[in-house]
């Protein structure tokens, strides 16, 4: 019995005291967040500019759960379901989504609107915690957040007349 309680003490730790790792991204883009928000508060635009998260489906209401659908550049495409966990309008958006059981890989996903110089300053990023980051570096999807955020700059300050889910 002493074994069993043993091992379940060091799985339980594994799990408590799993890594963490973080990505942080930012881009100044020259709309207010109202029209900054009309991209990314709207699921189904995201076909049309994201070259990252090709699809976004569902309602965003704190709560409820997308199904979404990334292409980073290095990989294969995954679909995921994750919860959304904060919408404030024109500020804020947060959902988790988590492979098989906590802290396996969970990720929170999050974009901060900021008014600044007549723009908006968006913060992107994501903060990873679960047993698989012993083994894959969530920083590889860096070069990903950076690239939707060039695209949505682009289609704000550019318009939507040009193909920019191209590689960029």
């Amino acid at each position: 019995m002493s074994i069993l309680l043993a091992a379940a003490v060091i799985v339980a730790c594994v799990f408590v005291f799993a890594p963490r790792a973080a990505i942080v991204t930012e881009v100044g883009i020259d709309a207010p967040p109202a029209q900054v928000w009309a991209l990314l508060g709207d699921p189904e635009s995201y076909r049309d500019w994201n070259p990252f998260i090709v699809s976004l489906q569902g309602e965003l209401a704190e709560g409820a759960r997308l199904t979404a659908t990334m292409r980073p550049q290095a990989g294969r495409e995954m679909t995921f379901h994750p919860t959304v966990l904060k919408v404030v309008p024109e500020r804020e958006l947060r959902w988790r989504g988590r492979l098989l059981l906590p802290r396996v890989l969970d990720g929170e996903h999050y974009f901060l609107l900021e008014q600044r110089d007549g723009g908006t300053r968006l913060v992107h990023g994501e903060r990873f915690r679960g047993l698989l980051l012993w083994f894959i570096d969530a920083r590889q999807f860096r070069a990903d957040f950076d690239r939707m955020n060039m695209a949505l700059k682009a289609r704000l300050e550019i318009g939507a007349g040009q193909d920019i889910r191209a590689p960029i």
